[in-house]
């Protein structure tokens, strides 16, 4: 009995320095995401609508901070019940979590984990905010993540990746969020847009990006951040997982952008800036559930189909008549579902697991567990989420007037403009030197 003991106790985890600090890095890349996505989002609306845009993705850092300190980590990740949701009363507000506890058989500790998935649950709820832009109350869209993030995210979460949770008991696959964010938020999109309705103009007026530089810095960023979104997703275990995954996040994006832009040119004649970054963030979208199953060839063709998909789906929304702004359905919605369902055929058994996809001799099981999934999490968020739109819209009612809808959400919401050009060329210099002489004499023009 000795020994055994003495065998558990040497066989049993330990902190790792090297694991903890790896993780507190991917959770600071998984952080600047939103900021990236805050800039990606806000370059491509109108210049009347960018700070609204910014701080839609901005505020999620507020409200489900304190939601995931106050009972969101409890619920995502404490003790199963029924298999839909989780609760450890200890984890209620962080205060009875040793420092140097670990986390579930891990060698980093349970505040690294916990910091380190905070992060996917704020950007999750960010992510829908391109969808609704022009049109929703800042106030109303506040409440909104709050009551999403309570309803939706945590409970999925835990489905998902929870022990207990109903998915990870049934060997769904989802590496770093296909189901739990990107096909979770693209749902909640289209069901809160299919409530709003559509934005003032749409088919009818011009409402082309204002700052493609800003869009392409918020598309860098994005991919940056995600190789800690994605490799970080294994935890820091030292047996190359974590490694595969970083290789196949870059190699799947390379070859969704390319897709999209190949697509693009035949369809439409040209390579775009804007297609560039959207085939890019598809590419990343469909790889996060993925990359941990499949190999870099699995990738590139995870990542083509992806890129070809999104971007021949974000033209249905002219078809179908929804107003997705930003093409979050397109992109997060297609592209998650594409990237989790392609594992029951790419899936090599050499990565994450020993499970395989049809391509590999395994049939068809792992395909029929990842549809499980996919359209479980499709189904539930669209419902709900289209549920508390309408209680919201029905109650402080979720957009603004169409007047600041037209002159501006900015201005209406935020008493402030993006860019100040009162001051351009040096104005106030002048007035006090007096016109320039060109300024002078088509002055003296006028008043002849």
């Amino acid at each position: 009995m000795a020994s055994a003991a003495i065998t558990l106790a040497a066989d049993a985890p330990t902190l790792s320095s090297a694991n903890t600090g790896f993780m507190l890095i991917c959770s600071a890349l998984v952080m600047l995401m939103t900021p990236g996505l805050a800039f990606f989002y806000g370059g491509m609306v109108r210049v009347k609508s960018t700070l609204n845009m910014l701080m839609m993705s901005f505020i999620s850092l507020g409200i489900v901070t304190i939601l995931w300190v106050l009972y969101g980590f409890s619920m995502a990740f404490g003790t199963d019940s029924g298999s839909l949701i989780g609760w450890n009363s200890d984890w209620v507000g962080l205060s009875n979590i040793g420092l140097t506890e670990l986390w579930d058989g891990y060698t980093i500790p349970i505040f690294v984990f916990l910091i380190f998935q905070l992060m996917f649950a704020i950007i999750t709820p960010a992510l829908i905010s391109g969808a609704l832009a022009d049109r929703v109350k800042f106030t109303a869209w506040a409440l909104f993540i709050a009551l999403w993030a309570t309803v939706v995210y945590f409970p999925v979460a835990h489905w998902v990746w929870g022990a207990g949770g109903w998915a990870f008991e049934l060997g769904v696959i989802d590496f770093a969020g296909g189901t739990a964010v990107h096909i979770n938020a693209g749902a909640a999109a289209l069901g809160v847009i299919l409530v709003i309705g559509k934005r003032v103009g749409f088919k009818k007026d011009p409402m082309r990006p204002h700052s493609l530089p800003l869009v392409m810095l918020g598309a860098g960023l994005l991919w940056f951040g995600w190789f800690g979104f994605n490799a970080g997703s294994w935890l820091g275990n030292d047996d190359g997982v974590g490694a595969l995954m970083f290789v196949n996040t870059q190699v799947a994006t390379a070859a969704a952008m390319l897709a999209w832009l190949i697509y693009e040119k035949i369809r439409h004649g040209a390579f775009t800036t804007l297609g560039a970054a959207s085939g890019a963030v598809a590419g990343l979208v469909a790889i996060t559930p993925a990359g941990g199953a499949v190999s870099p060839l699995g990738a590139i063709a995870v990542g083509a189909i992806a890129g070809l998909l999104c971007a021949m789906a974000v033209g249905l929304k002219y078809k179908l008549g929804y107003d997705d702004s930003l093409d979050v359905v397109g992109v997060h919605l297609v592209g998650g579902v594409v990237g989790s369902l392609l594992i029951g055929f790419f899936a090599s058994g050499k990565g994450q697991s020993d499970v395989e996809g049809l391509f590999y001799g395994g049939g068809l099981t792992q395909f029929w567990k990842q549809c499980a999934g996919v359209f479980a999490v499709l189904a539930y968020s669209l419902i709900v989420s289209a549920l508390l739109a309408f209680i919201l819209d029905k109650t402080i009612g979720m957009r603004v007037s169409e007047d600041d809808e037209v002159a501006g959400i900015d201005q209406a919401e935020h008493a402030e403009t993006a860019y100040d050009f009162s001051g351009a060329g040096g104005g106030a210099a002048r007035t006090a030197a007096g016109p320039a002489p060109v300024a002078a004499a088509a002055s003296k023009k006028v008043d002849a």
